[in-house]
């Protein structure tokens, strides 16, 4: 399924859809985005990478199985939670520094459960697309 129109697409957009879903990630705390959004932008960069040079060239760009990032984001998420219990706050209470850095705005829990929600999307996504791709490179005999 290479194309020349595809593979020189992929080149110049992964990058760019990999740094505006870090951009919807860090900006979601505070307007929308988050981390949902920013997964599936994330995720549609590997995937178009996988329809450019097949699921076995994607997952090795990633250096991970899409199930670690799934455990890490709901590990990540979960931990998130956590912080506001030994302040006698209730579990998923929304904590933040009081101090705000010029591009990301204030720090605080929040952005903590949206990395852990966008490594599980980005893990999903990640292992359905790469699931099919593989099943369908199976049925077409090998992938070109």
């Amino acid at each position: 399924m290479k194309t020349i129109i595809l593979n020189t697409t992929n080149r110049l957009i992964m990058g760019i859809l990999l740094v505006f879903s870090v951009f919807l990630l860090l900006r979601g705390h505070n307007l929308p985005g988050g981390g949902f959004s920013g997964g599936l932008v994330a995720a549609s960069a590997f995937s178009l990478y996988a329809l450019a040079y097949g699921p076995a060239a994607a997952r090795k760009l990633i250096h991970f199985d899409p199930r670690t990032f799934i455990g890490s984001g709901l590990v990540i998420a979960l931990v998130s939670g956590f912080f506001a219990l030994p302040q006698g706050l209730p579990f998923m209470t929304g904590l933040w520094d009081k101090t705000p850095l010029p591009v990301v705005g204030k720090l605080g829990t929040p952005l903590l459960f949206d990395v852990g929600v966008y490594f599980v999307v980005l893990g999903i996504v990640l292992l359905l697309v790469f699931t099919l791709c593989e099943d369908d490179a199976e049925e077409e005999g090998k992938w070109n």
